[in-house]
């Protein structure tokens, strides 16, 4: 049998794109343009939620069946995230998911699983797939992979990161790493995701990211359209 081939980033790809993050934010991840535009509303839902949602209190709201109340409490942090990770349709169609009495009990159940739970995080992660493609559905789909990774990222950014697509895919190529994305959720692209954001976090050592908030950002740097934007108004 072959062996499994090991995947890497670039290491120039990388030095590249480290220099232009730092032309966009000097101080790296103190500084307070990056602090202001990137950090803080991130920083803040997390704080929410472990205000609203910490395991003490999510097992308490579990133990007394209150599972419309986590879900109105996780829609509350998604809400208060400006701005905001998901897309209006997205939006939409996790609210209308989880106002639902069967929608809000298997969302709740299925999270406090995936960040609580005992398990490995590739079984407890495709049983949360699973659980989001049963979600009661009234106009859009609410599988996505926004949606799926949202609220992971949100409550423990240490361990989780978001997938944004678009950004996701240019960043990926930009650096060189094979990263096997799939629109269908999978956690095999799950786990490349969070390989590429170790790799990433390795390589940028120096600049002591504190999570995945900042090696999300990062990675966003590189990959969204908004920062090309930017990086041509400066070029005017």
């Amino acid at each position: 049998m072959a062996a499994k081939a090991v995947k890497t980033i670039n290491k120039r790809a990388l030095a590249k794109h480290k220099k232009r993050f730092m032309r966009f934010f000097p101080d790296g991840f103190d500084d307070q343009r990056y602090i202001d535009w990137e950090h803080s509303y991130k920083w803040t839902s997390h704080k929410l939620w472990r205000e609203l949602l910490n395991e003490a209190q999510y097992r308490s709201l579990l133990r007394a069946h209150e599972f419309e109340e986590i879900a109105a409490r996780a829609l509350r942090v998604e809400q208060k995230t400006v701005p905001p990770f998901l897309f209006s349709f997205e939006k939409m169609a996790l609210r209308d998911a989880l106002r639902t009495e069967r929608g809000a009990r298997t969302f709740a159940e299925a999270l406090f699983i995936l960040l609580h739970g005992k398990g490995s995080l590739s079984s407890r992660f495709v049983q949360w797939i699973f659980t989001f493609a049963e979600l009661p559905r009234k106009q859009s789909r609410v599988l996505s992979w926004p949606n799926l990774t949202f609220f992971p990222f949100i409550a423990q950014p240490k361990k989780h990161i978001i997938l944004k697509p678009s950004a996701m895919n240019v960043a990926a190529a930009e650096l060189g790493f094979d990263f096997e994305y799939h629109s269908k959720p999978s956690f095999k692209t799950y786990e490349d995701l969070l390989l590429l954001a170790e790799l990433v976090r390795e390589g940028i050592a120096d600049l002591q990211p504190r999570n995945n908030f900042d090696v999300q950002t990062f990675l966003y740097v590189i990959g969204s359209a908004e920062y090309e934007r930017l990086e041509e108004e400066a070029l005017d």
